[in-house]
């Protein structure tokens, strides 16, 4: 199975200041509607490598395992995503300088095996025909979160 989604947003920031707010994997829980919380594992040169992801949806708790693949600042953060040793997705965030300020590109690809097909199930309570309408939901509102928080006065202050 293979679906591509796309979303865009255009934040009145700088990109390397977009891209700093994303590669801090932790704040991703305060504006994705699944993850509740991030635990990074692995770092190098202060940036994560390894982070763990914890979801939630309805009665459904589940954890994801991800790997930072590509890290260039202000121009794109991506991590594959897996469980059990499954491939899962493939995240990622890339920055365009606009008049604006700065286009925010997130994108996702599904890369599920059969087996993690199943466990998607299991875990999520969703058929697998159902995640990308799921999940571009779910960019939609991390967009749009992301937007908020970067454009707020006291976001702005306390990142300077």
């Amino acid at each position: 199975m293979s679906a591509d989604l796309t979303e865009r947003i255009v934040v009145a920031a700088e990109p390397s200041r977009v891209y700093d707010a994303v590669a801090d994997v932790h704040r991703i829980a305060r504006w994705s509607p699944e993850c509740f919380a991030v635990w990074v594992y692995r770092r190098r040169d202060g940036m994560p490598t390894r982070f763990v992801g914890f979801n939630r949806r309805r009665g459904y708790v589940w954890f994801t395992t991800c790997r930072v693949i590509i890290a260039d600042p202000g121009r794109e953060f991506t991590f594959d995503v897996s469980t059990f040793g499954q491939p899962v997705s493939r995240w990622g965030y890339r920055f365009a300088a606009v008049d604006a300020g700065t286009e925010v590109t997130e994108f996702w690809t599904d890369r599920r095996t059969p087996g993690a097909l199943r466990l998607g199930r299991v875990f999520t309570g969703k058929a697998a025909r159902m995640r990308p309408e799921v999940n571009r939901d779910g960019m939609r509102r991390t967009l749009r979160r992301l937007k908020a928080e970067l454009e707020s006065p006291d976001t702005s202050a306390a990142d300077a």
